[in-house]
Parts: structure tokens; C-alpha cells; sequence
């Protein structure tokens, strides 16, 4: 066994009070960022997610988001065990949900689930204790009481600066932001708990037929976030949607607002990968000026 499968092992034992020693590893999908392991060992069995070295921070940010959403007391996430850095890798310990396929009626409840998250509230202001990852590009959560300015400045702005030194050719940010705080200038939301990363390879139905969702890159922000990112690259159904809105039903404009949500993913994903976003961001962009 590598010395830092037995470092996580010891590890997993002194957070627990219950001895774990490996008995097999096999890798399962962690997502393009990652990579994911179960490991099993003594009737446990745990999901491992390993990075660099240098990335315990990301994962220490992911466990205070998971903790959080649980905090909320509305929709199953799995549960952080124990988290840190070995000499070769960082690491994230999670509890070992086994995942199913689910009908609309699973969906249906993913919806309500979700909109109980929003709904618990627990901040007066946007942004969040501390700064995350968006993929692995960093997110800023610095603290602020006004809507537009935090979209305008710590989501797009960042965004677009990083884009546009990647040489993107995209419009100047400042242009941009001005327009985007025009746009949100009287919109008022409600601090909400956001996933802030709710693509379907994020939501899942567990085994037992319980709605489950995983990888956040929480903060405090406006709910059609999350909302948005689920329509951006699609899987959810319509159950899902007509779940939420029982609970907690979506204001008039958020149609309108959904593009300006979503081009913080769009522009994220050409700083994370190129391509045909940059030509999707900008038709965003063409559209709000």
C-alpha cells in the first residue's frame, strides 16, 4: 500500500474512533479536476478525492461547504470526514453514498430538497467566510451587502480579467460591470445557501431513491444561480423545476436574468479550457449590452 493510502487510513481512524485499514482502492469518476477513489476497508467504505500538494485549501473550502448545506437540514450531500495533505497528494475523505438512477418523482423532490436549502437562509450579506475554487479556478467570496456590485465585481469582472489575459479579446470588464450593476440595480434577493457549481454531474439519486447533491462551490448569493447553471448544460427534468416552484416559486425575471448568471460558468469554463466558450461568452455579453 502507497504511504499515503496508509497516511488517509490513519488519518480516517483518529477522526472516527473506529480503526480503518485499507483493504482496496478503485478509482471512480472525480470529475475533470480531481481524481475520485472508493476505498473500502474493516465494512467501511469511503470516497477519496486526490489532488496536488498544494490543494488542501480547495478541499478544506469544499468541507465547510458540505457542512453547511447540511447545517441546513434539507438536502442530503455527503458528509466530510476528514481532509488534508500527505507529501505527494491532498486529499478529501467523504462518506460513501451509493448512487441510482431515480423517475420524475425523485427529480420532483430534488427540486423541493433544493429550494429548503435556499429558503434556511443564515446570512445578511453575499459572499461567504471564506474564498473557494470554481472548478480550479478561484472564487471570491469577499463579504457584500449589494447584489449587483458582488455579480458585477467578484464574479464577472474576475472572470473576464482572467479571460482577457488568456486572450480572449473580450470587451473591456469595466464596460461590462457597469452594464451588469444597470441590470441588477433593483434586484433584491435574499441571501440563499447556492451550490454555486449545480450541473447534473453534480445531482445525483441515491440508491434508496433519496436526491443528493455533491461538489459545491458554496457561498451566500441570489438562488436563480443555481437555477440557471441547472438549465446551462441541461440533464435536469421538468419534475425538477416543477418541484422547486411548489416550494419556493421563481420571480417573474429571472428569464431575464438567467444569461447574466450563466456566463460566470460560460466565462469559467474558457479560462478552464478554451474553445468554443470564448464565442458563447461573447454572444452573452453581445446580448446584455
Amino acid at each position: 500500500m502507497s504511504g499515503f493510502w496508509q497516511d488517509i487510513a490513519s488519518h480516517i481512524t483518529a477522526v472516527t474512533g473506529h480503526k480503518f485499514e485499507l483493504e482496496t482502492q478503485g478509482s471512480v469518476g472525480g470529475g475533470c479536476i480531481n481524481e475520485g477513489y472508493k476505498i473500502t476497508g474493516l465494512g467501511q467504505q469511503y470516497f477519496v478525492k486526490l489532488n496536488r500538494p498544494n490543494q488542501s485549501e480547495m478541499f478544506a473550502a469544499e468541507a465547510l461547504g458540505l457542512q453547511q448545506m447540511k447545517a441546513t437540514d434539507s438536502i442530503l450531500v455527503p458528509q466530510p470526514i476528514c481532509w488534508g495533505e500527505t507529501q505527494s497528494n491532498s486529499y478529501i475523505v467523504l462518506e460513501w453514498l451509493e448512487l441510482g438512477s431515480g423517475g420524475a418523482s425523485a427529480w420532483q423532490e430534488m427540486g423541493r430538497k433544493l429550494a429548503a436549502m435556499h429558503r434556511a437562509g443564515g446570512s445578511e450579506q453575499f459572499g461567504w467566510d471564506r474564498n473557494n475554487t470554481i472548478g480550479s479556478t478561484p472564487q471570491i467570496n469577499t463579504w457584500c451587502d449589494d447584489w449587483a456590485e458582488f455579480w458585477a465585481e467578484t464574479r464577472i469582472g474576475y472572470q473576464l480579467r482572467l479571460a482577457n489575459r488568456r486572450g480572449g479579446g473580450f470587451p473591456d470588464a469595466k464596460l461590462v460591470m457597469a452594464r451588469i450593476r444597470d441590470i441588477l440595480q433593483d434586484v433584491m434577493p435574499q441571501p440563499a445557501l447556492v451550490h454555486g457549481d449545480l450541473w447534473s454531474g453534480n445531482a445525483a439519486i441515491a440508491a434508496d431513491g433519496t436526491p443528493v447533491i455533491f461538489d459545491p462551490a458554496a457561498y451566500y448569493g441570489d438562488r436563480e444561480v443555481d437555477i440557471a447553471m441547472t438549465e446551462l448544460f441541461g440533464g435536469f427534468p421538468p419534475s425538477f423545476y416543477q418541484g422547486y416552484n411548489e416550494v419556493w416559486p421563481l420571480d417573474a425575471g429571472y428569464g431575464d436574468r438567467k444569461d447574466l448568471y450563466n456566463l460566470y460558468h460560460v466565462l469559467n469554463h474558457f479560462n478552464l479550457f478554451g474553445g468554443g466558450y470564448g464565442s458563447q461568452a461573447k454572444r452573452i455579453i453581445q446580448r446584455l449590452m
